[in-house]
């Protein structure tokens, strides 16, 4: 597998190949894949990401199938790297990971065809678009609070170019701690990754390096502290992140975490119903 990758080193930040577990960067340095800090390997100007695309997500929250994508926003700085840690902030309970693919835009692109759509793109990568689901109250639909904090957009290690992988034919892994949590094909997605670009870029215009996140399947699960969470795509190769506690203090000024109904109905997959009960107040 080679791709594009982007690592720290010292202050500043190389790019460089991939190539069979050695990082050659573009001034001919080469480093130890092992021994590299990633970034996300993309540097977009916008992150779109949709709602339920997958099959198996729609029945596991017994959903309405519906009947074309919906999509929020993520910002820039959600953007985090291979290895990198997802942080729970302290308080909180329901940080989940959603494996996914993320498609990356090589030229700029406005009311494209799903005909035309996939010729748009510069290539591929594993993504984990995590979420804090003790926000799913406040967010009210937008996900700024559950999906956007920094870190919680793991993306790489590599950008694999779109001539080295059909995504009408793939697999899609998560481990947790080594346990395969969520398993998926192209053939279960609702909405194909070339319609999913058609869509939205009817509507905003997207350039060289943006992102879309295409949807996660089911089982979608509370990840701990300490936890490793891998995020596998057949040809694309494996992400890889540890959680940890994040000590920061999110009281002050606006909506503070909360166990609603939204939340174990999302974060677990729990019935409606049976949610709503849980958190009902008791006489």
């Amino acid at each position: 597998m080679t791709g594009r990758v982007r690592v720290r080193r010292g202050d500043g930040i190389a790019a460089g190949e991939l190539i069979d577990g050695v990082v050659a960067l573009d001034d001919g340095t080469e480093l130890d894949e092992g021994e590299c800090r990633f970034l996300a390997p993309v540097t977009p100007s916008k992150i779109l990401a949709v709602h339920l695309t997958y099959r198996s997500r729609v029945e596991e929250y017994e959903a309405k199938v519906p009947a074309e994508p919906a999509f929020f926003f993520k910002p820039p700085s959600a953007l985090n790297g291979h290895r990198g840690e997802l942080r729970r902030p302290v308080g909180t309970r329901f940080l989940n990971y959603e494996g996914e693919l993320a498609v990356v835009i090589g030229r700029r692109m406005k009311g494209v065809s799903a005909d035309e759509s996939l010729s748009y793109v510069a290539g591929y990568a594993p993504a984990n678009d995590v979420g804090l689901h003790d926000f799913r109250h406040a967010d009210r639909g937008a996900m700024t609070r559950v999906k956007g904090q920094d870190g919680f957009l793991p993306i790489g290690p590599a950008l694999i170019a779109a001539s080295e992988f059909d995504p009408a034919e793939f697999e899609l892994k998560t481990f947790l701690n080594g346990k395969l949590v969520q398993s998926a094909t192209a053939d279960d997605l609702l909405f194909s990754v070339a319609y999913q670009l058609a869509d939205i870029s009817r509507l905003i215009t997207l350039e060289p390096g943006d992102v879309l996140l295409t949807g996660t399947p089911a089982n979608s699960r509370p990840m701990e502290p300490g936890d490793e969470v891998t995020v596998e795509i057949g040809g694309l190769g494996r992400l890889t992140n540890t959680v940890v506690d994040w000590e920061v203090d999110l009281t002050g000024a606006g909506e503070q975490p909360e166990v609603s109904a939204n939340t174990l109905h999302v974060a677990l997959a729990m019935p409606e119903d049976e949610a709503e009960a849980l958190v009902r107040p008791t006489a």
